[in-house]
């Protein structure tokens, strides 16, 4: 009874701070008399997104797809890129400092040069969000590879076991939980990245995701829409969050349970 009471606290008490802060910003609007084009009242999103629900619906899901191509993209490349540099100490030593600095460029500098390499509309925020969640990967990956036991790794060497066996069995599984908090950062970072596409990117049409719905309610002073698309747009980083959490739970369970299993074993 206590586990159920601590998860159905878990969840009331976010949303009461959800609703003390529309509640808040509703009698605010109102009091202060502001005017809507400036800060729209939470009624006015609400019902701006219900009268454009099949549009921001359609817009939703396109940039969800963006986000999370790119994000998947990222995962893979930033696990087998970092797991290549964490078993060649000298590609660590000169790669992963060239890496941090790379990822010092905001995507919205380079936005532009992307529009050389890709078409516009749904590659150009693919190839966005994977280059802003790029880096957290591969930086988790290096660094959960590089902090395995030695003692474990010259049980290897002993067993003149290869590389590549030596990062299955091994590097790889010890790097799960470093990993899956890099993928959580990740995945955050994907939407951000898939929008700042869809920014530079400009197009539109009954296809148009999120950010070019953004950008056409800014141009028709529609600050409610603009207000009911980024909240939409952080209903995908939360969906997206929440998978990449739920697999990363189930995959450092299953982590722990083969640690504890191991150490019985040696015991």
């Amino acid at each position: 009874m206590n586990a159920l009471a601590r998860q159905v606290r878990a969840v009331v008490w976010p949303l009461v701070g959800v609703a003390i802060v529309l509640g808040a910003w509703q009698v605010g609007v109102l009091i202060s008399g502001v005017a809507p084009y400036l800060l729209p009242p939470p009624t006015a999103i609400a019902r701006a997104m219900w009268e454009s629900r099949d549009m921001l619906a359609s817009a939703m899901g396109r940039t969800a797809l963006g986000a999370t191509i790119g994000f998947a993209c990222a995962a893979a490349g930033g696990i087998l890129i970092g797991s290549v540099i964490a078993l060649i100490p000298i590609l660590r030593r000169s790669l992963y400092p060239l890496a941090t600095v790379l990822q010092m460029v905001p995507v919205v500098a380079v936005a532009p040069l992307l529009q050389l390499w890709v078409d516009n509309g749904l590659p150009m925020a693919i190839l966005s969000a994977a280059i802003v969640s790029l880096f957290p990967v591969l930086a988790a990956t290096i660094d959960g590879q590089a902090s395995v036991d030695p003692g474990l790794r010259e049980l290897f060497q002993l067993s003149r076991a290869s590389l590549l066996s030596r990062w299955w069995k091994l590097d790889l599984p010890w790097s799960v939980p470093a990993t899956v908090t890099g993928l959580r950062i990740a995945a955050g970072l994907a939407v951000i990245g898939a929008v700042v596409g869809e920014f530079v990117s400009g197009y539109g049409g009954v296809r148009a995701p999120l950010g070019i719905v953004i950008q056409a309610a800014m141009r028709d002073a529609r600050t409610d829409l603009v207000f009911a698309a980024v909240a939409l747009t952080t209903v995908v980083g939360f969906a997206l969050f929440g998978a990449v959490s739920l697999v990363g739970w189930l995959l450092v369970r299953r982590w722990h349970a083969s640690a504890v299993n191991e150490t019985e074993d040696r015991r």
